[in-house]
């Protein structure tokens, strides 16, 4: 991976308004993959039911899809993606969404994502697919 890209990413990231506000921080990235960390805060990020909201998780998976997508080097978006929540987290923790490409033609590209805790339990996981515009990235 061209490194003046991995860096660009990686500050896109630090200056994004919601990975700010949730504390998301992009940890790992290299051409296919990325590691994306957040600490879940259950007094600001939980549900009616004092459990994980879905959205906080989904964030969460969203900020790992959006920077790997972005390693081909051209500005990539979403086209679908299918979230599947297995267990919710019991207290604060860190979590982590990595993400992987496991198929690719010329306009679009599908990862998948899993979201874990610190001991590495499944929590929710995730299939989701991109459409690559073409057009190169303008933060490069």
């Amino acid at each position: 991976m061209d490194e003046a890209l991995k860096r660009a990413i990686f500050k896109a990231v630090e200056k994004e308004p919601l990975a700010r506000t949730l504390g998301m921080e992009l940890v790992e990235l290299s051409e296919g993959r990325s590691l994306v960390r957040m600490e879940y805060d259950p007094a600001s990020m939980a549900n009616i039911y004092s459990r994980a909201h879905g959205g906080v998780l989904f964030s969460l998976v969203d900020g790992a899809f959006e920077t790997v997508s972005q390693t081909c080097g051209q500005i990539t978006v979403a086209l679908n993606v299918n979230m599947t929540y297995v267990k919710s987290p019991d207290a604060a923790c860190t979590l982590f969404a990595e993400a992987s490409l496991t198929a690719e033609t010329k306009k679009t590209a599908s990862y998948s994502i899993r979201v874990t805790n610190r001991g590495g339990e499944l929590l929710a996981f995730c299939q989701a697919l991109a459409y690559r515009t073409g057009k190169p990235i303008p933060f490069v």
